[in-house]
């Protein structure tokens, strides 16, 4: 009998847990260590934010699924990694041996990187976890109450730019139903070189089409531009030439600021000698296999994937839903190959697909794959993506609670943009 331990039970470690579960015989046990009790649909944020949901929506328990399914849920985080000897320390002291380990963590979010940056000692807010979430609807209502200046965006090393669009559109979109919008002035600050880049060098028009949604709505931006400073009610922030040279100073008053912070990989996970780059993030082959421990596989945020391109100040590259999906599928593959005496063969298709609200309308991105050169690239815009987002939260939360295994963005997202399936 082999221990099959899943670090993390985000999007791909429960989709890992389930997948395994399915796949693996009775005799292997699947094991999920996590620091809550339960599933979070982060794609879903910044509704929580605008208090368009709330966290409890967005929420499922996992004890029930996973005891159904036959899979035991640790509710504690990890403390440290002992890789050389195939065993997790837990926070509680306890030693929890494995055969294989699944790393799907998700990041460590960097805020301390900049200062004044964030909501627990800074005077920002975020979209990256629920409970972040809800302290920015905390802070937004405040907004209604009093309006005044909103920025909104991503900061240098910033590898997720999506959700920082679809927050600025979607409170645009909010402010207007409530007839507020004429006493709110909004500016969008990035890192990245030109408003649509996405961490992807561009997909398609999405230059052209997000400048054109920014325009619309009344939004300033300012792309190239470093954060170097957060006060009470100020941004201070320095825009870059092509070198990465400061050439124009920029102080941008607010009431409500969410800015997306730089990821690293957390504490457990870096630490361990080896394991992971620079940044935390831990290294993988083509099949999502640490070069140096064998046995630990690992997908998702967490993974450590080159940017697209060089650009004048540090933009990563995203992880999307798909890619996770498909990267926790060869995973899953590998390990029973391996199990079998058999070499791991299966790799990830490293699409990027993303289905990206703005409230009242939305856009669908496809970079197929992820890194150009590209088979396909292209940005398609309209209210039905608004609607094949919400559905689609549905769906997601609908399969965690029956503990399915099924590949939703195979069977549901690609079949919404009319794509063929692309694995195999």
């Amino acid at each position: 009998m082999s221990r099959i331990v899943v670090l993390g039970a985000g999007l791909g470690g429960v989709q890992a847990a389930y997948e395994l579960r399915d796949h693996l015989g009775k005799e292997h046990e699947v094991v999920v260590v996590s620091p809550y009790p339960d599933f979070h649909f982060t794609p879903s944020n910044p509704w929580v934010a605008v208090g368009w949901r709330s966290p409890e929506a967005i929420s499922v328990p996992l004890q029930r699924p996973m005891e159904k399914r036959g899979i035991r849920l640790i509710t504690q985080a990890a403390r440290s990694i002992d890789a050389e000897n195939s065993a997790l320390e837990l926070a509680d002291g306890e030693r929890l041996d494995y055969d294989y380990l699944v790393i799907t963590t998700g990041p460590d979010l960097a805020f301390d990187a900049i200062e004044g940056l964030g909501p627990v000692n800074g005077h920002t807010h975020s979209i990256c976890t629920r409970d972040h979430a809800a302290q920015a609807w905390e802070a937004y209502q405040r907004v209604l109450e009093n309006p005044g200046p909103i920025v909104i965006g991503a900061v240098q090393g910033a590898s997720c730019f999506g959700p920082a669009y679809e927050f600025a559109m979607i409170v645009d979109a909010d402010l207007r139903k409530r007839k507020l919008r004429d006493r709110v002035p909004m500016t969008f600050v990035t890192s990245e070189p030109y408003v649509g880049h996405l961490g992807l060098g561009g997909v398609g028009d999405s230059k052209s089409l997000m400048e054109h949604e920014l325009r619309e709505r009344h939004i300033h931006w300012h792309v190239n531009t470093r954060v170097d400073k957060v006060e009470q009610g100020t941004m201070h922030c320095s825009q870059v030439n092509d070198e990465g040279e400061a050439v124009k100073s920029i102080e941008l008053p607010f009431s409500f600021s969410m800015m997306l912070p730089s990821f690293r990989g957390v504490s457990a996970v870096a630490s361990t000698e080896g394991l992971c780059n620079p940044k935390g993030f831990v290294e993988i082959d083509a099949h999502q296999r640490n070069p140096k421990y064998r046995n630990i596989f690992s997908a998702g945020v967490c993974v450590a994937i080159p940017p697209v391109e060089v650009t004048p100040l540090p933009v990563g590259a995203p992880k999307t839903g798909y890619m996770i999906e498909s990267m926790v599928s060869a995973i899953v593959k590998n390990i029973e190959a391996d199990l079998a005496g058999e070499p791991a063969e299966a790799q990830a298709t490293w699409n990027a697909i993303c289905l990206a609200d703005l409230g009242d309308t939305g856009v669908a991105f496809v970079a197929l794959p992820q890194i150009p050169p590209r088979n396909v690239t292209w940005a398609k815009q309209g209210k039905w993506v608004h609607w094949a987002k919400i559905a689609f939260e549905k769906y997601f939360m609908r399969k965690v609670r029956k503990g399915h295994a099924e590949p939703v963005y195979e069977r549901y997202v690609l079949k919404a943009l009319g794509i063929k399936r692309l694995r195999g």
